[in-house]
C-alpha cells in the first residue's frame, strides 16, 4: 500500500494527521538540493508503507525529523499522537545524531544503535528509509561528506538491512554507496557490463514463455516468471572473489519463478531439471535450510536454452516478499492475520529464531572495553556475510563467512572448543583452520583434558572463540608460572615496542627500580623499515609475585605494545 492510499483510506487516521502536522512543521524549510524539506519525510514514509509496516510506523516516518529540525518538541508529538509515536520518533532522532567518525565515537554510537534495535526494530527500519532517500539525494553534499555517509551506509546500514532479511534494500543501499566509495571501479563496471546485461536480459525475455509453457504442461501454474539483474556493488564483490573473470559469474541475470506453494517449488525444480540438466554442486535448498537472515528459496544453475549456463531461483510469493522486505514482510503478514500487538512495545521485536541475534548482539557488546576489538568483532561477527553450518544432529549454527571448525566448536560450547583436536566436514577429516561453507555438516573430534593452541588465534573469526582461547591460555600460563618459577631462576621477557629514542633506557630502568638484576639484553628490528623493535631481556628472578608485578610495569612503558615471558634455566 502507498502513502497516498493509506491517507485516502483513513482521512482522519494517524498518518493523515501526521502528514498535515509534518507539512506545517517543515514549511519554508529547504534541503541542500533546493527542494522542500518535507519531501524527504514523505519519501521516507513511502518506503515504510511499501515495506508493509503499519500506519503508526508510517506516521512516525512522516514526523521523524520534526523534533530535531523544527520548533516542535517530542512533548508536542506525544500530545498530538501519543506515546508510541513519540517513542519511535525519539529513537530515529537519536540515531540521526550518530556519526561514525573515529573508533571511540563509533563504539559509543553503535551501542546506541544496538539499544534502539533491541527495543523496537521499527526504529531501525524507519532509519533505513531515511538513509535510503538521503543516499538518493547525496549529490547535493560536498565530496568529503558524500564519502563519509556512503562509507557509513556500506559498512553499517546495508549489512544491518541484510541481517534483517531486507535483501532488496541492502542491494539498493550498496549500489547507491558504491560510486561514491569506488568511483573508478564503478565507471569500469558500468562500461564493461552494459552490453552483457542487455544480452542476458534479451536472452531471458525470450526464455520466459518457454519456461511458462513447460510448467503448465506439468500442471504447475506459476504466479509469475521474470528475471533480476545482479546489482553492481554485489557483482563487483563477487568478481573480486573470481579474479575479475566475468565468465565465472552465472547469476549476472537470473531467472526467477514464483509459485503458489512450497510443494510447487520442489515440483518446479523437478521439471526444470528434467528439461535442462543442472550444473553439479550448484543446487541450493534455502527452503529446508534458510539463510541466517531468514532468506528462503531454491537456487539451481542449469545448462539452459542453447546450453547457456543460467541460474534459476524458485520460491513462493511469501518468500519473494520476505527476500525483498525481510522482517517488515513478516509484520505485514502478521497484520493481515491481526495478531500483532503494536501497543505492547516488547512484542515489537519479532520472537523469531531469525532475530535471536538481536538479543545476542545486545549482550555481546557489553563484553568489550577495547574500542578496536569492538569494531573489528562487530563487523565480522554481526555485520559480515553469514553462512550456516550444521551439526550431525541437524542443528543449524550461524557463523560469519570465513569461519572455521574451531569457531563452530566454540559456538556449540566453550568446552568443546577448548578440547577440539580434529574435525570432519561432510564426513571427511579436515584441518581445524579450513574455511567452512554454507550447508557443511561438521563433527568436532574432542580430546579430554586438551587445551586450545595459541596458533588458533591466527585463523579464528568469531569474538566468542577468540575471547575464550585468550582466557584459557592466560589461565594455563598463570598455572604454569608458579611451577616454572620453582624450577628456574631466570625469566626472559620478550617485548614488542615502537622504536624511539630512550626506549631501552626506560625499559631497563623499570626493571632496575624493581630491584631485579638484568643478565642480558638483545634488540632487533622486526622487519626492514618496520617502526617496531623486538627486545629480549633475561633477568635473575625467581619470585612469582615479583615477576608478575614487573610484567605489569614493563607494559606501562611508553611505546610497549606486547610483553610475553618464559622461564629458562
Amino acid at each position: 500500500m502507498t502513502l497516498k492510499e493509506i491517507i485516502v483510506k483513513n482521512k482522519n487516521g494517524v498518518a493523515a494527521r501526521a502528514f498535515e502536522f509534518g507539512q506545517k512543521a517543515h514549511q519554508n524549510q529547504k534541503r541542500k538540493n533546493g527542494e522542500p524539506y518535507f519531501n524527504h519525510s514523505i519519501a521516507a514514509a513511502e518506503y515504510v508503507a511499501e515495506w508493509g509496516l503499519n500506519e503508526t510506523a508510517v506516521a512516525a516516518a512522516l514526523l521523524h525529523d520534526v523534533a530535531e529540525d523544527t520548533a516542535y518538541t517530542l512533548n508536542d508529538i506525544e500530545k498530538e499522537f501519543g506515546e508510541e509515536i513519540r517513542f519511535l520518533v525519539d529513537g530515529v532522532t537519536k540515531l540521526g545524531t550518530i556519526k561514525f567518525r573515529g573508533v571511540e565515537a563509533q563504539v559509543e554510537n553503535i551501542r546506541k544503535m544496538i539499544l534502539a534495535l533491541s527495543q523496537d526494530i521499527r526504529v531501525i527500519i524507519i532509519k533505513l528509509a531515511d538513509r535510503m532517500h538521503n543516499m538518493k539525494t547525496l549529490g547535493a553534499l560536498p565530496p568529503q561528506k558524500q564519502k563519509r555517509i556512503a562509507l557509513e551506509t556500506m559498512e553499517i546500514y546495508a549489512p544491518l538491512a541484510y541481517r534483517l532479511g531486507m535483501q532488496k534494500i541492502t542491494g539498493e543501499l550498496e549500489d547507491l554507496a558504491f560510486p561514491y566509495i569506488y568511483p573508478q571501479e564503478h565507471r569500469w563496471l558500468i562500461n564493461s557490463m552494459k552490453e552483457r546485461y542487455e544480452e542476458r536480459e534479451t536472452y531471458l525475455k525470450k526464455a520466459i514463455p518457454i519456461v511458462q509453457k513447460a510448467l503448465k504442461e506439468n500442471n504447475i501454474e506459476p504466479i509469475f516468471v521474470d528475471y533480476r539483474a545482479k546489482r553492481y556493488a554485489s557483482l563487483y564483490k563477487k568478481l573480486q572473489r573470481y579474479d575479475m573473470d566475468i565468465e565465472k559469474i552465472y547469476d549476472l541475470v537470473a531467472l526467477r519463478i514464483v509459485v503458489k506453494t512450497v510443494a510447487d517449488c520442489y515440483a518446479c525444480l523437478g521439471v526444470i531439471h528434467k528439461i535442462w540438466p543442472p550444473l553439479p554442486g550448484r543446487i541450493k535448498d534455502y527452503i529446508s535450510l534458510p539463510k541466517p537472515n531468514g532468506y528462503r528459496s531454491l537456487h539451481t544453475t542449469v545448462f539452459f536454452i542453447d546450453n547457456k549456463i543460467t541460474e534459476i531461483q524458485i520460491r513462493t510469493m511469501e518468500m519473494n516478499d520476505e527476500s525483498e522486505h525481510g522482517i517488515a514482510a513478516h509484520w505485514a503478514y502478521e497484520q493481515i492475520k491481526g495478531t500483532k500487538k503494536y501497543l505492547e512495545r516488547e512484542t515489537a521485536i519479532a520472537k523469531t529464531k531469525e532475530l535471536q541475534w538481536v538479543q545476542q548482539l545486545r549482550q555481546w557488546q557489553k563484553e568489550f572495553t577495547n574500542p578496536d576489538d569492538f569494531m573489528r568483532s562487530l563487523k565480522i561477527d554481526f555485520l559480515k556475510d553469514r553462512i550456516f553450518a550444521i551439526t550431525p544432529k541437524g542443528e543449524v549454527i550461524d557463523l560469519p563467512v570465513g569461519a572455521t571448525p574451531i569457531d563452530f566448536a566454540y559456538q556449540i560450547h566453550s568446552e568443546i572448543g577448548d578440547q577440539a583436536s580434529g574435525a570432519k566436514i561432510n564426513g571427511q577429516i579436515a584441518p581445524l583452520n579450513k574455511e567452512l561453507r554454507s550447508g557443511d555438516v561438521i563433527e568436532i573430534i574432542i580430546q579430554k583434558g586438551k587445551k586450545p593452541s595459541e596458533s588458533w588465534l591466527e585463523f579464528v573469526k568469531t569474538a566468542a572463540a577468540r575471547g575464550r582461547i585468550k582466557t584459557t591460555l592466560k589461565t594455563k600460563r598463570l598455572a604454569s608460572f608458579k611451577t616454572s618459577a620453582e624450577k628456574n631462576k631466570n625469566i626472559e621477557f620478550k617485548i614488542t615496542a615502537e622504536d624511539r629514542v630512550g626506549l631501552l633506557k626506560d625499559i631497563t630502568a623499570a626493571v632496575s627500580t624493581s630491584k631485579v638484576n638484568i643478565a642480558s639484553v638483545s634488540t632487533k628490528a622486526i622487519a626492514p623499515a618496520s617502526p617496531f623493535h623486538s627486545l629480549k631481556i633475561l633477568c635473575d628472578l625467581k619470585n612469582q609475585e615479583k615477576a608478575k608485578k614487573l610484567l605489569v610495569k614493563i607494559k606501562k612503558v611508553r611505546g610497549v605494545r606486547e610483553v610475553s615471558y618464559r622461564w629458562s634455566e
